[in-house]
């Protein structure tokens, strides 16, 4: 009878489990890498996308603000009302203790007696029905926020005074870097350096008026430069995403553009 021997069994040395355990500690490594830098992606890519949605829905609301302003028009009456809320008296509405009296326009290159800066360049009062009575709208640009208030027309107000109130004053859209400071600017040029021409502020707001030649860049001298004769009004929006990006640290902007064109054909 032959006896037959037993091979002894054989395991993993301690280092081959070592050098195992470096591998997939090697690979682990490099999959949670991966998986931080995709967060890192996602995280930037949907702060720029949200921000995107949100300027995007400003202009649209602007646009339609703008398009309908001026309504009802004082030409659709024929005996003209005495009481100046049941009529628009001009599509965009100025800051004047005379309103709607004595109207002039103040702009980037304007001139004019006027006391403020409405319609300016990051400041717009119009004037519509809203389907309630007529109603004043402003968007007004405080520091890096974008306000929206709508107040109704009282006879004998002044229209900036009466949207100036903080508690009318609703946060419309935030983060708006048209009109940043020196430091914000400095930064964001070396980023963007093709956002502010010039390197200055970049208007929200710019007119278009109605002449005898046609459409001209306003403000125009003379009585075509004054806030009723603004046809049109070229929206520049640019928006700041709230943090930065997480992988670069570098600021995220978005620029869109719009254009508003006043439907009532007169005032």
């Amino acid at each position: 009878m032959r006896a037959t021997t037993q091979r002894p069994e054989r395991g993993f040395t301690i280092l081959e489990l070592m050098i195992a355990t470096a591998i997939f500690l090697v690979i682990c490594g490099a999959m949670f890498a991966l998986l931080q830098l995709s967060q890192q992606k996602y995280s930037g890519e949907t702060q720029l996308s949200g921000a995107f949605q949100e300027t995007r829905l400003a202009i649209d609301q602007i646009v339609r603000d703008f398009n309908d302003s001026g309504y009802p028009s004082q030409s659709i009456f024929s005996t003209l009302p005495a009481d100046t809320t049941k009529y628009a008296a001009s599509p965009v509405a100025w800051s004047n203790p005379s309103y709607p009296a004595s109207p002039c326009f103040i702009g980037t290159a304007g001139g004019g007696t006027c006391i403020s800066n409405t319609p300016g360049d990051f400041d717009l009062i119009l004037e519509t029905d809203l389907g309630s009575g007529v109603s004043w709208i402003r968007y007004q640009l405080v520091r890096t926020t974008l306000y929206r208030s709508v107040v109704p027309k009282t006879a004998g107000t002044d229209p900036a005074a009466a949207t100036s109130d903080p508690a009318v004053m609703v946060p419309f859209l935030t983060n708006v870097m048209n009109s940043p400071s020196a430091a914000q600017l400095a930064q964001i040029t070396a980023t963007y350096p093709s956002m502010y021409p010039g390197g200055v502020a970049q208007p929200i707001f710019q007119y278009t008026c109605d002449t005898p030649a046609g459409l001209q860049p306003c403000p125009i001298a003379g009585t075509y430069g004054v806030p009723n004769r603004v046809r049109d009004v070229d929206i520049t929006l640019i928006v700041m995403t709230r943090q930065p990006d997480v992988q670069t640290q570098l600021l995220k902007l978005v620029e869109l553009d719009g254009r508003g064109h006043r439907v009532n054909p007169s005032n």
